[in-house]
């Protein structure tokens, strides 16, 4: 009896441990993703710079 209680945990914390990551990207009604824009600067192949603006959202 002890055996099955003990196994009966231990795969109760595993299927737990699996549902919290899958709950998490849920968000529901009103989600909006955090926005940022983003400079890169590179060079092109004349070796002048070039700044880039990117937006980059969560």
């Amino acid at each position: 009896m002890r055996k099955f209680i003990v196994s009966a945990t231990i795969a109760f914390i595993a299927a737990a441990s699996f549902a919290a990551p899958s709950q998490a990207g849920n968000y529901g009604y009103g989600y909006k993703p955090q926005c940022f824009i983003k400079k890169v600067k590179s060079y092109d192949y004349y070796g002048n710079v070039v700044i880039r603006k990117i937006k980059v959202c969560k």
